[in-house]
Parts: structure tokens; C-alpha cells; sequence
């Protein structure tokens, strides 16, 4: 099969439901579901057995010990069956058509191997696009130029060729829990480009207690990685405002980790870390 679609899974058995529907009503038949579950301790081991029991599509359910969704996005690429690996949370849902619209933009640069895989637009449940949306319906450039050069914001899909995940797996890091997508994001952009289209394909309702929620909260008691992130994207990043940005970030994570575990920014990014200071002691405020 041509995509899998992989959900990192953790305490979400209400929501796992809602997810499957959507996937067993899509256009397109040519993929694979792939739950891997992070160590849950509600009912979706029970779930999931019952929309094996009764699914119409190709289901997969992997149990591993808890350690954070990138540890399960990592595994995803190792088990995946498909030649795209598509991650959707479970607390998301697939429009019906965005299988089929995937692969209608990914036959079109197939065999060209600078491209890592394509990407679309969120989408709210009530239909408005998450962010800017694209300029034009089609763009080729990495994660980092769309942002930086044409000046799209906003949460996207991605999706990539599972032999390009395997190839860039997120660092598992000893304690902690969350490593910044945009890390591996913007490794992978560095050798390859994306074919962003402007159409939906995926649609999100962000929990109160998710990720995208409670981010800072996630990457102060995560500081290796998010230092690892903000390091090096100071290092490629096109403008000063940008890299202004990094550094300052950079050592407000920093400050959460012990001094031996702390790690370097090139250049004049040492010079922020004041004001990386005043960012960690509002974030002790409020994020107690």
C-alpha cells in the first residue's frame, strides 16, 4: 500500500473512535492505520480490539512502554508498511478526500528524489484554514523557506516518505518526554524539499491537555531537545529577526536544565541569554 497512516497514541480511547470513522470514509483505499499506542492506561488496548474485530480497512495496534509521541513516531517508521508515512493524532480526523489528494499530489514528483514528500492544509472543524494557507497552489520548498521566504503560518500536514523518516529518527533522549517536531523537520529540509499544495487534508481540535496546548509546559521539562532544536536552528536560520528569536528561546530552556546536561549556541547567540532569563522566570511564573 502507497500510505500509512500512523497515530502516536497516548490515553485517547474516546477519541480513537472518531479517527477511524474518518479514515473508513475516505475516497481512497490504498493505505494502511497504524495505532501505536505509548504506554495508555485507559481502554484503548479494548478499543482498538474492537475496531480490529469489526474494521473494513487495514489496522494495525502496536503496545510499547510510554516515552513521549517521537518515540512512537519512531517506531511508526520502522513498522510502516507504506511508502508514506502520514501522522495523524488521535485526536484529529481526516477530511474524506485526503487520502486520495495525498497521493494525487505525490504522483506528480514521485520519482524525484529531492523532494522527502508533500504536504496540505489544516483545517478547523467548522472548515477555516489553520494559519495563512498558501500564496499560490503549489510551492516546492523546505519547511523552512515556507516559512521564512513566503511567509505561510499556521500548522500543516506533512507527509513523508517513511524511508526518509527512518533515515532521520528523533533523538530518544534519557528523562524526557518531548522532542520539537521542527528539529527533524528542519534536518530534513536541509537535504530535501516539500510539494505544499493548497488544499485541506486534515482537521484538528487541539485538547486542552494536548501537546499543542500545553508546548511550553512540554519543552521545559524536555531541555536537551529543545535546546538541540533552537541551537540548530539558529545555525540555519535566513534572517536576524528569526535567529534573534532562536537564541533567546534557546536559553529559555536552557535555564530548565541541570548545568552538566546544558548544551552550546554558536556565535552571538551567547549573548541573549539575559533575556532568555527573563523569558524562564515568566515561564516559572506561569507555568508552576
Amino acid at each position: 500500500m502507497l500510505v500509512t497512516i500512523a497515530t502516536p497514541s497516548y490515553n485517547r480511547a474516546a477519541l480513537l473512535p472518531r479517527l477511524y470513522r474518518s479514515l473508513c470514509e475516505q475516497t481512497c483505499s490504498d493505505f494502511e492505520w497504524l495505532v501505536v499506542d505509548d504506554g495508555s492506561d485507559d481502554d484503548t488496548p479494548q478499543v482498538m480490539e474492537s475496531i480490529i474485530g469489526e474494521s473494513r480497512i487495514a489496522v494495525r495496534y502496536i503496545r510499547k512502554p510510554n516515552g513521549g509521541k517521537h518515540t512512537a513516531v519512531n517506531l511508526s517508521a520502522l513498522e510502516a508498511h507504506g511508502e508514506l508515512l502520514f501522522i495523524a493524532d488521535s485526536d484529529d480526523w481526516l477530511p474524506e478526500t485526503a487520502i486520495a489528494d495525498v497521493i494525487d499530489a505525490y504522483s506528480a514528483i514521485i520519482n524525484d528524489e529531492a523532494f522527502c514528500g508533500v504536504c496540505g492544509l489544516d483545517e478547523y472543524a467548522d472548515g477555516r484554514v489553520v494559519g495563512s494557507g498558501l500564496p499560490q497552489d503549489v510551492i516546492d520548498a523546505s519547511p523552512q523557506n515556507i516559512r521564512e521566504k513566503w511567509g505561510v503560518t499556521g500548522d500543516m500536514k506533512e507527509v513523508f516518505r517513511t524511508e526518509v523518516l527512518r533515515s532521520f529518527p528523533f533523538p530518544e533522549i534519557p528523562g524526557e518526554k518531548f522532542c520539537p517536531e521542527v528539529l527533524i523537520w528542519n534536518r530534513i529540509g536541509q537535504k530535501y524539499k516539500l510539494r505544499y499544495f493548497n488544499k485541506t487534508i486534515y482537521t484538528v481540535e487541539y485538547q486542552p491537555n494536548g501537546l499543542t496546548q500545553g508546548i511550553t509546559r512540554a519543552r521545559m521539562n524536555s531541555p536537551v531537545a529543545s535546546m538541540m532544536t533552537y541551537s540548530e536552528w539558529f545555525g540555519m536560520a535566513a534572517t536576524f529577526k528569526a535567529r534573534l528569536r532562536m537564541a533567546i528561546n534557546f536559553w529559555r530552556f536552557a535555564m530548565c536544565a541541570p548545568l552538566d546536561r546544558r548544551l552550546s549556541i554558536a556565535g552571538w547567540g551567547k549573548l541573549l541569554m539575559p533575556v532568555g532569563l527573563l523569558y524562564h522566570f515568566k515561564d516559572k511564573i506561569n507555568y508552576k
